[in-house]
């Protein structure tokens, strides 16, 4: 029996911006999913528009066999300090916090997740349609237990009452006065400004404002609800368009932008894509060797066969690959390295300070002569000759070389003596290469020492300078008198 694939289908997706101003998302971290609020009694609900906080209050069923009525009764007392049942607060005074003189109520404040929410959207699926709305704020809903507060508030300013009757002797305190220059009030409050206490006084100031909650299933809710919906079924224009073209419009190219290279300096050669077997085997021999080279970093020759050998041409000959290597890599003691092209392509900055592409390859190309005269390197010698910054000497330093237990740079491999035996034209025709680009290595060199020297010669004229410019010491009469004598 033979299983036909299955069509994809087409689901257009709207928006709608109907409440895009206030439309807030309730998380409740402290509720688990089966015991929920979908039918629970709203006794009262507050908002702060400006500081986007909400305060409900969810009424207890205190008829429950699973509730307490005598804790309840007690946390009622600790709040109000009183049983309040039935009491009528003075005018001007603080409403009591549970009017039935018992625990009727949870209240549940909230706390804003996230500040950013313009990434985050809700959506509705119906009728093979999804309509999707921005959010206005994210906020979570964890209890309050301000009955505790309270009681503890109450206590304290009890017993600081009685402290006060006990203590009739003054007790002298120290007072520091201090002057401020212009308006101390004025200057004050402009220190208060943009600190953190001033924003939380602020979102304290704010009054609470009283709002209707209109259950799940009412006609309010349900009018609500359906501004979810897009009242516009309008196609977007760049829907219709090619991918190709929707992608270009979506990311405008710009040709002045410069690619930035990956940050480790061994992943210099992840500019370009990275190939596999299968990729490797349908190109040229020159590019399998500029591939290998410019991931590996440095390569003996025979490490270079046995590659190829395994992984992409079992037949792969010695002569050709020797007489193609020298077109993409540089000997350097017996062992191939990537020319410096390679390793760092053309208009490609780096990744810190956005060296260009052609002061890296110089750079480099001047550690690799180095390295070809002496078998270890400081990096601040680097840093010197080249003149570039510490994170690009690391880069580049990094493409053929390691530090070793002495804090110094060494190359990857050890030398190859018995290719160089082997190879005597290639060894030799290297050296003509170094031999012919070692006068302007030296002058890199030359100009850091100048730089040096001057700087030191600058300070020593000007002490000479200063020196000739001192009158002599006036001779002391007296003295000459008495030695004289």
């Amino acid at each position: 029996m033979r299983t036909m694939p299955a069509h994809p289908h087409q689901i257009p997706v709207f928006l709608s911006k109907n409440l895009r101003d206030s439309l807030y998302l309730f998380q409740y971290p402290t509720k688990t999913e089966l015991p929920n609020h979908d039918d629970s009694v709203i006794v009262n609900c507050c908002v702060k528009p400006i500081a986007q906080e909400v305060k409900v209050d969810f009424g207890l069923d205190i008829e429950s066999a699973h509730f307490d009525r005598f804790k309840g009764e007690q946390f009622a007392v600790a709040a109000d300090g009183k049983n309040t049942y039935g009491a009528v607060p003075p005018k001007g005074q603080e409403r009591p916090t549970y009017k039935r003189g018992i625990m009727d109520k949870q209240a549940f404040t909230s706390s804003r997740s996230i500040t950013d929410v313009a990434k985050y959207i809700v959506g509705i699926f119906t009728d093979r349609e999804v309509h999707l709305s921005p959010l206005t704020s994210i906020v979570q809903m964890r209890p309050v237990l301000s009955h505790f507060d309270k009681d503890d508030k109450r206590k304290k300013a009890e017993l600081k009452a009685q402290t006060e009757d006990t203590d009739d002797d003054e007790v002298l305190q120290q007072v520091t006065v201090k002057f401020a220059r212009g308006n101390a009030k004025n200057s004050g409050k402009e220190q208060r400004v943009g600190t953190y206490d001033s924003f939380v006084q602020r979102i304290a100031d704010e009054p609470w404002c009283e709002a209707y909650w209109h259950s799940r299933g009412t006609p309010t809710a349900e009018l609500e609800r359906q501004k979810l919906f897009a009242t516009s079924h309008h196609g977007s224009s760049s829907l219709a368009l090619a991918p190709d073209e929707y992608l270009r419009k979506l990311l405008p190219y710009d040709e002045h932008v410069q690619t930035v290279a990956p940050a480790a300096a061994s992943a210099a050669a992840q500019v370009l894509p990275v190939y596999n077997k299968a990729m490797l085997k349908s190109m040229p021999l020159l590019e399998q060797l500029t591939v290998l080279l410019r991931d590996a970093r440095m390569l003996s020759f025979s490490d270079v066969i046995s590659i190829l050998a395994e992984h992409v041409d079992p037949h792969v000959a010695a002569d050709k690959v020797l007489a193609l290597l020298p077109q993409v890599g540089i000997l350097l003691h017996g062992n191939w390295v990537p020319k410096s092209e390679v390793v760092f392509p053309e208009k490609v900055l780096s990744h810190a300070n956005g060296v260009s592409a052609e002061q890296m390859i110089r750079a480099r190309d001047y550690i690799l002569f180095r390295f070809s005269r002496t078998p270890y390197l400081f990096r601040a010698q680097v840093m010197a000759a080249t003149q570039l910054p510490p994170a690009e000497t690391l880069d580049v330093l990094k493409t053929v070389a390691r530090v070793n237990n002495t804090k110094r740079w060494e190359l990857l491999l050890p030398p190859d003596k018995e290719f160089e035996q082997k190879y005597p034209e290639l060894v030799s025709r290297q050296e003509y290469h170094w031999t012919a680009s070692e006068q302007h290595y030296n002058e890199m060199d030359w100009a850091r020492e100048t730089k040096r020297v001057r700087k030191r010669s600058t300070r020593k004229s000007e002490s000479q300078s200063l020196t000739s410019a001192m009158p002599p010491p006036a001779m002391n009469h007296s003295t000459t008198g008495s030695v004289d004598a």
